[in-house]
């Protein structure tokens, strides 16, 4: 098979279509071939622009890094605000298209522990660390005693609307990072950041 589009493009279209199939099954699931066909060109032109299927996995591990890059790049900025309870995972993927396989794939990267996972990671860490303190600056989030600990614990309940996201939707009956499921997480959990989860217990005399 012959690549059907202009030579120029077809780096790229294998790559997407690459990532696709990477998100839906897993790099280690996927063939060159599988690959080629996807992308309507030859097992050949894959193996021409990337070398290897490693190769090609390499490429696609530096695309969803660099698209998370920039989105970062933006909440450093401090272009996000997240003061009304908006989780950043919903933020972030909102920045996507919604079809994109990117959520799917970096899920995949964060479960297997994968180093382009490790990485990712870090940079949200980073992005949360930097816009905690943001918040914190303007007084609209306590940095608490260990502003660190306390970005962490934040950037886990993030991930978890993201890492669970299927389960959450089934449990709840509705997509937590779609609109409607968005709002209904970020009115709750905005009301257990503001007013504390438990109560105050039986009044003793």
């Amino acid at each position: 098979m012959c690549s059907a589009r202009d030579d120029r493009t077809a780096r790229a279209v294998i790559r997407d279509r690459a990532l696709e199939l990477f998100a839906a099954q897993g790099p280690a699931s996927v063939t060159v071939r599988q690959i080629a066909s996807a992308a309507e060109v030859s097992p050949g032109l894959v193996i021409h622009h990337f070398g290897s299927k490693d190769g090609l996995r390499a490429m696609v591990d530096d695309h969803v890094a660099s698209v998370f890059d920039a989105l970062f790049a933006e909440a450093a900025r401090g272009e996000f605000d997240l003061s009304d309870g908006a989780s950043m995972a919903e933020v972030l993927l909102s920045e996507l298209p919604p079809d994109s396989p990117v959520p799917a794939y970096l899920r995949r990267l964060l479960l297997s522990g994968d180093p382009a996972g490790t990485a990712v990671f870090r940079r949200w860490f980073a992005a949360s660390r930097a816009m905690t303190g943001k918040l914190a600056e303007r007084g609209v989030l306590s940095p608490g005693r260990d502003p660190e600990v306390r970005t962490a614990f934040l950037m886990v309940n993030d991930l978890v609307l993201l890492l669970l996201r299927d389960q959450l939707a089934d449990v709840l009956g509705v997509d937590p990072l779609a609109p409607e499921g968005a709002t209904r997480w970020a009115e709750e959990v905005l009301s257990v950041y503001r007013d504390g989860l438990f109560g105050k217990g039986e009044e003793t005399s």
